[in-house]
C-alpha cells in the first residue's frame, strides 16, 4: 500500500523512480478505508533531503499513510525555499485541533545550545504537550530524542568531547519486542551529533525502557512504558552520502575534523560508503508503524486522549 503526499511535493518524482508507491490526494479521494494520519514536524534546514529520506522509509508497508509536514513559526530558517513551506507546510494552529495516529519528530542542528536557548524551544514545548492527547504515538529522532527526553521527563543531554559521527554496531536488550521483529542480533545505525544521554539516567526513570544500546554510540533506542513516545538517538533515516556530505562540510570549517567511523571502507573518505544499515532502519519504522500505531490506534481516531499506547498490546508483546 501506499503513502499519500500531496501532489506536488518534491520528495514524489525521486520516490515513483524508485519504484516506490507514493499515491496522490486525487487518488486517494477514491479509496474507501481510513488512512493512519501522520504528522512530521521537520526541524531540519534540508527540508527536501528529510523529507525523501522519511517517506521512503514509511512507505514500505501495507498500510495507506496520509502524510503532512508540519513547520514552526518562531523560527524560520535560512536558505529554505518560503514557497515550498506554504505549499507543503501547516502550522501548529492549524493541527492544534486535530488528531494523529502517529508523528515524527525530526533532529535539529542546535544540539550545542541548551533547550531553552532554542528560540523554538516554547512552541515545541508546546506540540509536545499537545502530543499527550491528540497523537497516538510519537517518534523522536536525534535532537528530536533528546529533547522528548527533557521535555517529558527532565533528562538532560551531556556534550560529547568531539562529535559522534558513523555507522556502529548495536545489540537488543529485548529482542522479543515487536520493535525489532526480524532484527538480527547486531545491527548497525549511523549517528551524527554532539551530545548524548546516559544510560543510567534512562534506567533510573521507571517510565522509560531501555531498547537497545552501542558500546561506541552509546544509548540508541528507549520508550515509554506506554508506548506513546520512541526515542531514537541515531538517523536510520540517512541516506548511503548523508554522512560524507556532512563531513565534507564539516572539514570545510574545521581541518580536524573526525572521518566518520566504520563508513568509508578503509576509514578512506576517497572511497564510496558501503551501506549497512539500510535493511534494519526500514524494519524499524515498519514495525513501529504496524505495531504500535496501526494494531493499537482507536478507528475513532478522537478516542487517542483516552487510551494507552499499552492498552491493546500484551506484555509479553512490548
Amino acid at each position: 500500500m501506499p503513502i499519500k503526499i500531496a501532489d506536488q511535493l518534491p520528495a514524489r518524482d525521486i520516490l515513483e523512480n524508485e519504484n516506490i508507491f507514493v499515491m496522490t490526494e486525487g487518488r486517494a479521494i477514491h479509496q474507501d478505508i481510513r488512512p493512519l494520519r501522520l504528522l512530521i514536524l521537520n526541524l531540519m534546514p534540508t527540508k527536501i533531503v528529510t523529507e525523501t529520506q522519511l517517506l521512503r522509509k514509511l512507505s514500505n508497508t501495507p498500510l495507506q499513510i496520509e502524510v503532512e509536514f508540519l513547520q514552526t513559526v518562531s523560527h524560520k530558517f535560512k536558505n529554505v525555499d518560503v514557497k515550498h513551506l506554504d505549499s507543503f507546510y501547516t502550522t501548529f494552529d492549524d493541527v492544534r485541533a486535530r488528531y494523529f495516529d502517529g508523528m515524527i519528530i525530526t533532529g535539529a542542528p542546535v544540539e550545542n545550545l541548551e533547550f531553552e536557548s532554542v528560540d523554538y524551544w516554547p512552541e515545541l514545548c508546546d506540540i509536545m504537550a499537545w502530543t499527550a492527547h491528540n497523537v497516538f504515538s510519537t517518534l523522536h529522532i536525534c535532537w528530536g530524542a533528546q529533547a522528548g527526553l527533557y521535555y517529558h521527563y527532565g533528562i538532560n543531554k551531556r556534550p560529547l568531547a568531539k562529535k559522534l559521527s558513523g555507522v556502529f554496531e548495536h545489540r537488543t536488550l529485548k529482542p522479543t519486542s515487536p520493535f525489532f521483529r526480524g532484527f538480527d542480533d547486531t545491527f548497525k545505525m549511523p549517528h551524527s551529533r554532539y551530545t548524548y544521554v546516559t544510560q543510567e539516567d534512562i534506567l533510573a526513570n521507571p517510565e522509560l525502557e531501555l531498547l537497545a544500546v552501542s558500546d561506541e554510540a552509546g544509548v540508541f533506542a528507549v520508550k515509554s512504558s506506554d508506548n506513546r513516545h520512541f526515542f531514537i538517538t541515531g538517523h536510520p533515516e540517512y541516506d548511503a552520502d548523508t554522512l560524507a556530505l556532512e563531513y565534507f562540510r564539516d572539514i570545510g570549517a574545521d581541518a580536524n575534523a573526525d572521518v566518520p567511523r566504520h563508513y568509508f571502507p578503509n576509514d578512506d573518505p576517497a572511497n564510496t560508503p558501503v551501506v549497512s544499515w539500510r535493511a534494519h532502519a526500514q524494519l524499524l519504522y515498519t514495525n513501529w508503524l504496524n505495531y504500535y500505531v496501526y494494531q493499537t490506534t482507536p478507528y475513532d481516531i478522537e478516542r487517542i486522549g483516552e487510551v494507552s499506547g499499552a492498552a491493546y498490546v500484551e506484555d509479553w508483546q512490548i
